[in-house]
């Protein structure tokens, strides 16, 4: 059935007013809270018909496991914090005294070594030594030099500190792990539901102790702001109705009351599909949506409440200042 259109009223000399009447319902836009993730509901501090604030706390998750996986990676962000911090500080004083230590130790092993050989090369001339005894020593000396070698090499690792590539995996494993912690944090403060505008709870879907699992719906929440009026305009008035025009909103429910309002949409497409060929009686039936805002700070207006529009249409958009306000 085709919404009753918009009409003019008529005063008693049967001449047309500039108040246009348009007949429609409160029309109210639904969120359906969720959880992110899953887990055992641990309780719900809403009930149906509650009116709730914009991030007020409407449902909790039990946060045992998010607090323990936010734990975990706090401890391995805090140790790879350290391992990072080592590497960036390089050796201690200490580790720097004792390679030098080692240096001068294998300096000193090589030169007994190589003054013990030219000892024995001095006794091989008057055959006094075998020459067994002058390989060892000389082996003995290669040796040392390799020793002392290997201890200069360290003592210049020590001196350099880490490579550059060392630090920079560190600290990619440690980015890698902060990320990780702020992700198990951020799941654990979800396990709060909180409301994302003020409203009223329509819904209580699931109960404490269910399951909840990511993206079903827990609550339906009602948004209280905006607040508008699906109307119907005629063809034939539509041209008499513009965006921002002043409005007053009128219930059966509180017969003597207005509520304040302004057009704040008009459809460009008429609500029902036409006839391929319209003859001039059948285009004067169609009929365009709007929306009409309306001011209710005591939130008497419900979702489906029929309501009766009536607009000025002799006023200036300008003369308006636009959009109505509810002071």
């Amino acid at each position: 059935m085709v919404p009753l259109a918009g009409c003019f009223d008529r005063n008693e000399k049967g001449g047309a007013t500039a108040d246009l009447t348009l007949f429609g319902t409160i029309d109210i836009r639904e969120v359906q809270l969720a959880f992110q993730d899953a887990g055992r509901i641990q309780r719900l501090n809403v009930d149906e018909g509650a009116r709730v604030r914009q991030g007020q706390v409407v449902a909790e998750l039990d946060p045992a496991r998010y607090q323990m996986e936010a734990g975990r990676l706090a401890g391995e962000v805090a140790a790879q914090s350290q391992v990072v911090d080592r590497l960036h500080q390089g050796s201690r004083p200490q580790e720097l005294e004792k390679v030098k230590a080692s240096v001068i130790a294998a300096k000193a092993n090589l030169r007994e070594a190589e003054l013990f050989l030219t000892r024995k090369q001095s006794l091989l001339v008057s055959n006094r030594i075998s020459q067994q005894e002058i390989d060892s020593a000389g082996t003995r000396v290669q040796v040392l030099t390799a020793v002392l070698k290997i201890a200069e090499e360290e003592a210049s690792l020590a001196i350099d500190g880490p490579r550059k590539e060392d630090i920079a995996a560190a600290e990619a494993t440690l980015a890698a792990l902060k990320a990780a912690r702020d992700l198990a944090e951020k799941r654990l403060a979800d396990t709060r539901l909180l409301a994302p505008a003020d409203g009223v709870i329509r819904n209580r879907i699931l109960e404490p102790g269910a399951m909840a699992s990511p993206g079903a719906p827990v609550l339906t929440l009602a948004l209280s702001n905006p607040l508008w009026a699906r109307a119907y305009v005629s063809e034939p008035d539509l041209g008499k109705v513009q965006e921002g025009m002043r409005a007053e909103l009128h219930t059966d429910t509180y017969p003597g009351k207005a509520y304040k309002g302004w057009v704040g949409f008009i459809s460009s497409t008429a609500e029902f599909t036409p006839k391929t060929v319209e003859t001039t009686e059948l285009r004067t039936k169609l009929v365009y949506r709007a929306r009409i805002f309306a001011c209710d700070p005591q939130q008497e207006l419900r979702l489906g409440m029929p309501v009766t529009v009536t607009l000025n249409t002799s006023k200036k958009i300008a003369d308006a200042e636009g959009p109505a306000h509810c002071e």
